[in-house]
């Protein structure tokens, strides 16, 4: 039966420059964030925001989003170890006990750290551009599961957060851990993320539903954790300590931002009926 499998063992390399490599991770991750700017662009040209504002959310975003996320992995999953290793969890290094300096990339970032870091990001920029803040969250929710869809092709490339134990047909079998065939659990998530991007934008652009602030911010959110959630189910825990637990840390961290979506989701529904009704 292994024979059907998919034998999975990429290099972790693109190629290397003075020494310094480009993983597939750093690769995967710019296009999602490339692509992700250019349809928040489209998006500010339609509803005739200044470009120049893109830029300023786009640096605030990207460094806002990733120091989030970065901490948000090491203090949630690996406190132990980078709490002694506070430069390995600030930058992209290694640091052996001899103090030799390796460069490894960032390997570890954690969703929900940068969306919550993200969610402090847009709140400061609404201010600063004088728009809504509303307004802000769904421009930003319609792109938010493109990159994290790239992230998780990422995460496979690096043979990273991998499924558990199946006998199902597609199984890969992520050499650079072991030779057991598992879910492509990143595979299933980058498939979800992605898939929800493009309802985001066809109700954008169709269903003009910009016009019910919070509804596309709301949507995004639920549907990204639910995802989350649910595929949790099918992934290795990432820490021993989740073993014992009813759901993994992940799925935990999940619910809050699940209930927030349906929340906003519930506030568009009943704002869009009562202006009904109000006409």
């Amino acid at each position: 039966m292994t024979a059907f499998y998919i034998h999975w063992n990429p290099s972790l390399e693109l190629f290397s420059v003075a020494g310094v490599p480009l993983r597939y991770y750093g690769f995967l991750f710019m296009i999602g964030v490339l692509l992700s700017i250019y349809v928040l662009y489209l998006i500010f040209k339609k509803e005739s925001i200044p470009a120049g504002h893109l830029e300023k959310l786009f640096y605030g975003g990207m460094f806002g989003g990733l120091l989030g996320a970065r901490l948000g992995h090491c203090l949630i999953y690996e406190p132990g170890y980078f709490l002694s290793r506070p430069l390995e969890m600030l930058f992209p290094i290694a640091i052996s006990p001899g103090g030799d300096i390796t460069f490894i990339g960032y390997q570890g970032l954690a969703s929900h750290g940068g969306t919550l870091s993200l969610l402090l990001v847009f709140l400061i920029f609404s201010r600063w551009a004088k728009i809504p803040l509303l307004k802000t969250l769904d421009m930003v929710a319609v792109v938010g599961p493109l990159g994290a869809g790239f992230i998780r092709l990422g995460n496979l490339m690096n043979s990273e957060i991998i499924g558990k134990i199946t006998t199902a047909p597609w199984a890969f079998i992520f050499e650079q851990v072991d030779q057991q065939p598992r879910h492509p659990a990143q595979l299933y998530e980058a498939i979800a993320y992605l898939g929800i991007f493009c309802l985001n934008f066809f109700l954008y652009k169709k269903r003009n539903a910009i016009t019910q602030p919070g509804l596309l911010f709301g949507t995004s959110t639920a549907l990204v954790f639910t995802a989350r959630f649910v595929l949790e189910f099918v992934k290795e825990n990432q820490t021993s300590a989740e073993q014992e637990m009813l759901f993994n840390m992940g799925q935990w961290l999940s619910i809050p931002f699940i209930l927030l979506g349906l929340g906003f989701i519930l506030r568009a529904n009943i704002k869009q009926k009562n202006t009904s009704l109000a006409l």
